[in-house]
């Protein structure tokens, strides 16, 4: 009777394992897919950002520094490695982007181009399908966080190797930045 139970002790045991481990791989997969959906967001924001550089240079013949800076912010998120290192470059692409909408302002013409409202509009859908990837990533990134810390999965996670997924977090100074609203009547 005693080895009936030490048999059933270990298909009990094995199960759970087995169990878990399709559980942290599942949630793994999860992850990357969370990150792929980023990263198809990502490519058609570098892919909007040339052409409303092109559309706009001639507008903004004396803000060629800033153009030219867009650009490098561009090329530098486009080469980004991992999380951490896409989520500092696509931030301080971001913070060019927002200085040259800020721009815009100060040309008339521009603010009245369909194209540039096109493109600004496109980029602005594309900002909101990012945020809302990157929120869909870190839960998903966090359930698999916990996973793999939770008793006794940690021992399995350690057993299997598996490693902590990173997550996406605000690193710009500027972006921490609580925005300045007045609402103010005076003119």
């Amino acid at each position: 009777m005693s080895l009936f139970i030490i048999f059933l002790l270990l298909v009990i045991i094995i199960g759970y394992v087995i169990l878990k481990y399709n559980s942290l791989v599942t949630l793994r997969n999860q992850v990357e897919n969370g990150w792929k959906q980023i990263d198809v967001q990502l490519k058609r924001r570098h892919d909007l950002i040339p052409n409303l550089v092109e559309t706009v240079k001639g507008y903004m013949q004396y803000e060629q520094e800033t153009l030219s800076k867009v650009i490098e912010a561009r090329n530098a998120a486009i080469n980004a490695k991992g999380v951490k290192d896409a989520a500092v470059k696509e931030g301080e692409l971001s913070s060019v982007l927002t200085r040259l909408f800020a721009l815009f302002e100060n040309y008339p013409n521009l603010k009245a181009n369909e194209n540039v409202l096109r493109l600004q509009e496109e980029l602005t859908s594309t900002e909101n399908k990012i945020s809302f990837a990157r929120q869909f990533y870190n839960d998903i990134a966090m359930k698999f966080n916990i996973a793999q810390e939770v008793f006794p999965a940690n021992i399995i996670a350690r057993l299997f190797n598996f490693k902590r997924a990173e997550l996406f977090e605000v690193t710009s100074e500027e972006e921490k930045q609580v925005p300045k609203v007045d609402l103010s009547l005076k003119k």
